[in-house]
């Protein structure tokens, strides 16, 4: 795979400019049947867009102008502000059609979501009016080459201005981004705080490297974002660490987001699996029956995967009404049950679309591994995005929350 900076003029071109503001989405109930419509159209060629790794530039900006980017904007800002089980299911019924398309926003609304914990009041009126104009953000969080999960990019303060530096890695959706949330770290009374810093794509210094090579989620946009001495104005910066050091619900909403994608492509895997049984799997001969969807073996293990994805469905709907009471009353114990709640949707997640994906081939058989119906992919999307964060610890807090009344830690990753 080439590596391609965006500040190239060709794939910079193709980024239209957030000037036109988006529809309002009246509801969750219309949110969800705008997803509904939305996937049932990036289906239609999700096949070569992971065959051919094609860049989702116009289904991006399709995306975008449904006004779905929108959705989790408060209402006191012009947002719909809609539960955050149909945040969820959304990406989910994004990610079902393809799930590159569906993890693309999830940082866009990840951010939205500190913005809303940490920004100030004008910071808020800016950036949620930026998206309601048809901004999309994209983000430059994680770091490689270290393994203290130390942060390293720097926001620097001198008397010439603010800047950032450093170098991000898995930037999933910097590529089509118009503003890139940066976590950067700046040292204060000898303490190491970290701030979300929103930059805006084109700024002087910034550059996004298409280097993302793995396996599955192939066209997320998940490369590199390399910072030098990028000039930053304050007003961009909100504080972060302040977020995790009260309890918010910054990282169980980020996490129901996860499982959605989750669900979703294992939604999609069972949704091909059925036809793929009734028509061109064969049985096996000790079944002694004539077609595949008759076989016994094969019904248990489809019957398997339909029990496991509607019980990660349900805990998806249960984790969403303690995410949206830990955002109306943040305390220790709503905080802390909400991040439970999500991580028994994420483990529940997480085992079924795995699940879905692999039985999708095991039980279609050889010819299940066809290019041409490129049916793995489901395999590799979830198999690469569920390695986003263990879920070996989730359990781990699920049990110590349980059994011994331990409150899980607040870093967004449970």
């Amino acid at each position: 795979m080439s590596l391609n900076p965006v500040s190239s003029p060709s794939p910079t071109a193709r980024i239209v400019p957030a000037s036109r503001p988006v529809p309002r989405i009246a509801s969750d109930a219309e949110a969800l049947e705008t997803a509904r419509a939305l996937a049932k159209e990036f289906a239609a060629e999700a096949v070569a867009r992971d065959l051919d790794r094609r860049l989702p530039w116009d289904e991006i900006e399709r995306f975008t102008a449904s006004g779905l980017w929108a959705i989790t904007v408060p209402s006191a800002y012009g947002g719909t502000d809609v539960k955050s089980a149909t945040a969820a299911r959304v990406i989910a019924l994004i990610s079902a059609a393809d799930g590159s398309l569906g993890q693309i926003p999830q940082n866009h609304f990840y951010s939205l979501e500190v913005l809303r914990n940490g920004g100030t009041d004008a910071q808020k009126r800016f950036f949620y009016g930026q998206v309601l104009a048809g901004a999309r953000l994209g983000n430059a969080l994680a770091e490689i080459g270290t393994r203290d999960y130390k942060r390293h990019t720097r926001l620097v303060r001198d008397p010439a201005g603010w800047y950032v530096e450093g170098r991000k890695f898995y930037c999933t959706g910097a590529l089509f981004a118009h503003w890139i949330p940066t976590m950067a770290n700046a040292e204060e009374d000898g303490r190491e705080v970290a701030y979300l810093v929103f930059i805006p794509r084109d700024a002087a210094g910034v550059t996004v490297v298409d280097d993302w090579d793995g396996f599955g989620q192939r066209v997320t946009g998940s490369g590199s974002v390399l910072l030098d001495r990028v000039k930053v104005e304050p007003d961009w910066v909100v504080p972060f660490q302040a977020s995790l050091d009260r309890p918010t619900a910054i990282g169980p909403f980020a996490q129901i987001l996860h499982a959605g994608i989750d669900l979703g492509i294992g939604q999609g895997a069972f949704a091909a699996m059925l036809p793929f049984l009734r028509s061109r799997a064969r049985a096996w001969i000790d079944a002694k029956v004539e077609r595949a969807a008759e076989d016994p073996l094969t019904l248990h293990a489809v019957g398997d995967v339909r029990v496991r994805l509607a019980a990660a469905d349900a805990l998806l709907d249960r984790a969403g009404r303690f995410v949206d009471t830990a955002q109306a009353v943040p305390d220790e114990a709503s905080v802390a049950a909400a991040s439970i709640a999500v991580a028994e949707a994420r483990a529940a997640s997480h085992r079924a679309g795995l699940l879905a994906a692999n039985k999708l081939l095991e039980l279609g058989g050889t010819s299940a591994t066809n290019r041409a119906d490129d049916l793995d992919r489901y395999w590799r999307n979830v198999r690469t995005h569920t390695l986003h964060d263990p879920v070996r610890w989730k359990y781990h807090w699920i049990g110590q929350y349980h059994l011994n009344g331990r409150i899980p830690p607040r870093h967004g990753a449970l």
